[in-house]
């Protein structure tokens, strides 16, 4: 069932043409192709430099600030990046104070300066770079830190400096664990709507939309659906294989204190700026916008229809966290339980849903959802006279079932690590007292694992309130979130207006992010 909107979505591959989509395949399907692949190459090779450079120097040098960059670097990760485009949009456009200050201090008007377009390609990587690189940082940080002393220690031996060992041991090491935190970000690259809406980019998720609702062809957009699930199945496959051709041990068996590179002077304060200056763009200069927007205009926007709107994202979000962690532990149990390929096989499958953009989902959600609403209603129509209407699509079941297939995965993997920390011998002991299956996941498991569980509904709970482009699409009518309040109001150019609901999705990631942060804090014992 998880997987029907891929499904769905891959089978329109093979649908006849129609004349919508041969027009797209001459006109604009070239651009959405070559934007889509520029902006993953641009986003690709900034989130590895911030990424990569971070997480060494936090992992294996010291100086001033290393323990504070080391877990506030994750808090770009609570800012989402349609958000981060409005914040920057409204400070460095035309109308902004940026250039409206360089004007009066100068004197000059329009035509006389050249300033960076933000609302171009360019802005677009830079801006998403910004809030993704932490995916890199976060599993290179953790690679670094597990990496053997002694290979590094055998490098010095023979010769070795600092960035003799980054470049030719450690780098190499962590490589699968780069791959795979940059494959995170391309996802999530390819599946932003609202950065590269807002900055009026011809992508493939602009696309899906445009030709959903300007042209009100389904089918065109299932195709340009089925190329994005295309170009995304390609990045899971890449790192794969990456994952499968790399072998990397450890050559000891305990750990011992890494060495660190003390960095003093013109370094120190260079390997400060180097940390501080992402924080800083990706988190800081946006989290100031908007309180000081919030603070402008909050008494226009904190009435009833903005507890309204908090109140539907919060119990949406809660209800579809609630449904996932019930979903991961019932699937992650059963592959414990159920040692068979097929079961293995089966959970691989549902787990996909995150790599797949939220676009691609809610459409092949809401086609098979409107099939079977129309059978139902005609079905009733015929025998009973009685009209059903809108079952399923346009109903909260829909944005529920969407939200479930997008984040499965995300609480799946949190709810697997805490089970892969309890020995099997405590649940050959627990059978052996007379516990069923069902009690030894109610008894032993779950009381062993509340971190786990803690950190899988939070995380969901996050990824749901920041979620745009499936609730675009699937919402009820007359139903609004915070997130898609906050696209409306920026789309008008109420920059300052979207600030209060940009704001509480900010504030509702950074839980979550100090969790992170702390755990991989302490992934390392000496």
């Amino acid at each position: 069932m998880i997987s029907i909107p891929m499904l769905v979505i891959a089978s329109f591959v093979f649908q006849p043409s129609t004349d919508n989509w041969q027009h797209l395949k001459e006109t604009v399907l070239p651009d959405y192709l070559g934007n889509s692949a520029l902006l993953a190459l641009g986003v690709a090779i900034g989130a590895l430099l911030i990424g990569v450079s971070t997480a060494w120097l936090t992992a294996m040098c010291r100086f001033p600030g290393r323990k504070l960059f080391s877990w506030m670097l994750l808090l770009p990760l609570a800012m989402p990046a349609y958000i981060i485009a409005y914040t920057y949009t409204g400070m460095f456009d035309f109308a902004g104070p940026v250039q409206t200050g360089l004007r009066e201090l100068t004197g000059w008007g329009y035509g006389d300066y050249w300033f960076p377009e933000i609302r171009s390609l360019g802005g677009a990587i830079v801006m998403l770079s910004l809030v993704l690189y932490p995916y890199v940082y976060l599993l290179a940080r953790a690679a670094f830190l597990e990496q053997s002393v002694s290979v590094l220690e055998v490098s010095r031996t023979l010769g070795c400096g600092s960035w003799c060992s980054f470049f030719r041991i450690a780098l190499p090491l962590a490589r699968p664990a780069i791959v795979a935190g940059l494959s995170l970000a391309l996802m999530e690259t390819l599946a932003d709507y609202g950065t590269v809406s807002y900055f009026g980019l011809g992508v493939f998720t602009t696309g899906i939309f445009r030709t959903w609702f300007g042209m009100g062809d389904s089918v065109a957009a299932a195709k340009l659906a089925s190329l994005l699930l295309a170009f995304v199945l390609a990045l899971i496959v890449l790192e794969r294989s990456s994952r499968r051709r790399a072998r990397y041990h450890h050559s000891a068996s305990k750990y011992a204190r890494l060495p660190e590179y003390r960095l003093t002077g013109a370094k120190a304060v260079l390997a400060f700026l180097l940390c501080f200056l992402p924080l800083l763009l990706g988190f800081g200069l946006p989290a100031g916008q908007l309180a000081a927007w919030a603070l402008d205009t909050w008494e226009e926007m904190l009435d009833a229809s903005f507890i309204t709107l908090t109140m539907n994202s919060l119990l949406l979000a809660f209800a579809a966290s609630i449904l996932a962690l019930i979903l991961a532990l019932f699937l992650a149990y059963g592959k414990r339980i159920l040692k068979s390929r097929s079961v293995a096989a089966a959970i691989r499958i549902a787990s996909t849903g995150y790599a797949i953009p939220g676009t691609v989902i809610a459409v092949g959600i809401i086609i098979p959802f409107a099939w079977l609403d129309n059978s139902i209603d005609s079905f009733m129509r015929e025998h009973f006279d009685l009209p059903t209407g809108l079952l399923l699509s346009g109903t909260l079941f829909a944005l529920l079932f969407a939200y479930t297939v997008r984040f499965l995965a995300v609480s799946l993997q949190t709810v697997e690590s805490g089970l892969g920390k309890i020995r099997p011998s405590m649940d050959d002991a627990a059978r052996s007292l007379g516990c069923r299956p069902r009690e030894i996941l109610f008894r032993i498991h779950l009381p062993l694992m509340r971190a786990s569980v803690l950190t899988a509904v939070l995380i969901v709970f996050v990824d749901v309130m920041k979620e745009l482009p499936a609730t675009l699409i699937l919402r009820p009518f007359n139903f609004n979130t915070l997130a898609v309040r906050a696209f409306e109001l920026a789309s008008d150019e109420r920059l300052a207006d979207s600030s209060t609901a940009a704001l509480m999705i900010v504030a509702a990631g950074l839980l979550p992010v100090i969790l992170l942060s702390r755990s991989i804090a302490h992934s390392r014992t000496h």
